[in-house]
Parts: C-alpha cells; structure tokens; sequence
C-alpha cells in the first residue's frame, strides 16, 4: 500500500492530508465553471476590469471558506445546524424590524463595516437544520415530524418572501423540501401536498405584491407590454436566439454590447453567454453544471450517516434549482424572481453561499474517506 493511502486507511494527519481534503472532480468543475464565469462577466460588463477584479476577489473569498469549511468534520457541522439555523432566523427577525431597504426592498442589515443578506444564510442553515432534525429519528418520517420540519421550512422562508423576494424565498423553501424528501416521504403525500398547494395558488396570488403579478402575467404574453414589464424577457430571447449553433464569439454580442439587454452582469448573463457561445457552448455549460449535480449525489450516496446524507443530497439537488430557475426566468419559460446564475453572474453573498455548501460537500466526503477501514 502505497503512503498516502496507508495515510488515509489509518486516519493519520499531515499538512498535505488537510489539504487534501478536497474531491478533486468537483473542485476541478467548479473552477472550470468560475473561471467561465469571469470571462463571460468581462464580455457582459463591457470590458469593466475593476468589476472582474471585484468578483476574483469575491471568489478567492469563497474559495477560501471552500477550503476552510472542507476541513471540518461533518459531525461538526451537525452540531452547529441549530446555531446556525437559530441566528439566522433572528436575523431575518432583525431584518423585518429594522433592515436596510433598497429598491423597495428591506433584505439588508447594514452593520457599519459590512452590508448583508441574512437570507443567504437559510439557504444553508434550513437543509441543515432539517437534515439534525430527522438525523436521530427513524425513516421514513411520521406524520408529526413531517409537519415539524415543514414548519422548520416555512418559517423563515415566509419572513424572505415578506421582505419581499421571491426568488430567495423559493430557494431556501426548496432546500427544506428537498431534505424532507430523501427522508422518505412517500409519494402519495407528495401528490396530495402538490394537490393542495395547487389549491392554494388563488390565495397565494392575493398576497402577492403588483410587481410581482406582473412578472406572472409576463411570462404568459411578454408581448403584451413590450417595452415594460415583457422588456427583459424579450431582450433576453433575442440574445438567446440570435446566438444559433456557435454563438457571435466572446465579446461580440449584439444585444449586451449594445445595451438591449437588461442585467446583463447580473441576472440576465446567460442570455450574454447564450448570445456569444451559442448552443454548444450552452450544452457545455449544461455538462459542466449537471457534472457538478451528479457528483454531489455521488458524495451523498456515500455518506456514512443520515445527517450528511441528507444535507449533501439536499445541497446538490439545490444548486440544481438555482441552475435550472435562472436559466428558465432568462429563457421565458419561468417567471423573473432575481436568481443569479450560479458562480457566474456578479455577486459576492451568492458566490460566499455557494463556495461554503461546496465546502460542506467536501468535508463529508472527505469525512467519509478519512473513516474508512
């Protein structure tokens, strides 16, 4: 047996074990797909270096709490969930009563030296707080537990969608959910839950705010209100279209070059990408992210315990929504919820969020490995 497996069978720590800690396959991913993104981001920002500058900064941050968190053990991070989940949920109280508010919305807390979203923070702390929950219970789970964790979920997913935002009330719900179903939840239940929000779509559409009826009746006839609220959506298809099989080139978009497309560092960047790699480079992009999805499942399946098993999975089956949500809003087939495309469109707390889950992911298969005799 060679050393460093003699290391690994026998548990033993060194510098370059720690280091080590990684799965390299999805590590290599994620930086192929942050590293497309900053190009794509140069291209979109009209060759704006400072703001490519700013967003490498955000990553080597996010690659640094990666690296940090992959050293944890994962019974660790069981033991947090409630810490974590608990000051996330005062936050989002704090935000309620007095957050920053921007663009007509209160989603920030503004502390002097920093400014956040505490709701980036129930993206990890739900399917964690789910995930300890059902750790210690026999599965599948009963009917009180059932309703326990979906309040878990609902809660601070209710106090998000208040603020308002959607689309982050969206993401932190499904991450809950999706805990909630690798626990074993049978399929009727999930039928009869589907059923009855179905049935609760009327009164979800009163409490609504304008705007956001708009985006609904948006996506049904963009063309209705073409330079308004179908504006984005529009501009975006074009981009998409007009990019064909091999795309104009990288910089060479019309419409973000121009100034046709709205968002386009943010938002809107996979229409920019859409627009100037044209559909292959779409499906090499689908590849890069459905590797990123199937490797986390691979590392949830191998999980030694139902904690990490269930917040791997969750963490995977999430990012996938983020993909796939953004992708649909920006190709008109979903509403506009304001979901950033993940790694690729500008932003420092998506981009902090999404390295540290990866992390996590890390850090349980690494666990995995470190345990095995």
């Amino acid at each position: 047996m060679r050393p460093f497996e003699q290391a690994l069978h026998h548990g033993v720590e060194n510098p370059l074990l720690r280091v080590a800690r990684l799965d390299w396959p999805l590590f290599v991913a994620v930086l192929l797909v942050a590293g497309l993104g900053l190009l794509v981001l140069y291209s979109a920002s009209g060759g704006d270096l400072g703001l490519v500058k700013r967003q490498s900064l955000r990553l080597l941050l996010g690659l640094g709490l990666l690296l940090a968190v992959a050293q944890v053990p994962a019974d660790r991070l069981r033991l947090w969930s409630p810490w974590i989940y608990s000051a996330g949920l005062l936050l989002l109280v704090w935000v309620d009563v007095a957050g920053v508010i921007g663009k007509g919305a209160q989603r920030w807390l503004d502390l002097g030296v920093i400014r956040f979203q505490p709701s980036e923070i129930m993206k990890l702390g739900v399917p964690m707080m789910v995930a300890w929950y059902f750790a210690d219970r026999p599965l599948p789970p009963r009917l009180r537990e059932l309703a326990v964790a979906a309040l878990m979920v609902v809660v601070p997913a209710a106090l998000i969608a208040r603020q308002p935002d959607l689309g982050t009330a969206v993401l932190v719900g499904a991450a809950g959910v999706f805990v909630i179903f690798l626990a074993g939840v049978g399929w009727r239940l999930i039928a009869a839950l589907g059923a009855l929000g179905l049935g609760a779509a009327p009164v979800l559409w009163h409490f609504m705010h304008d705007y956001q009826r708009r985006r609904v009746l948006t996506l049904l006839d963009p063309e209705s209100d073409p330079m308004g609220a179908g504006y984005h959506i529009i501009q975006s298809e074009i981009a998409i279209g007009s990019g064909g099989l091999y795309g104009k080139g990288w910089t060479n978009g019309t419409q973000s070059q121009l100034d046709f497309l709205p968002e386009r560092s943010t938002d809107f960047i996979f229409a920019v990408f859409g627009e100037e790699f044209g559909f292959l480079g779409v499906l090499a992009l689908l590849v890069l992210y459905g590797f990123i999805v199937l490797r986390g499942l691979y590392i949830a399946t191998q999980a030694q315990d139902t904690y990490a098993r269930l917040l791997a999975g969750a963490l995977s089956l999430s990012f996938f929504v983020y993909c796939f949500v953004n992708m649909g809003m920006v190709s008109g087939i979903l509403p506009v919820v304001g979901v950033p495309l993940p790694l690729i469109s500008y932003g420092g707390t998506s981009m902090v969020t999404l390295m540290t889950a990866f992390g996590m992911l890390m850090s349980i298969h690494s666990h995995r490995r470190l345990l095995a005799r």
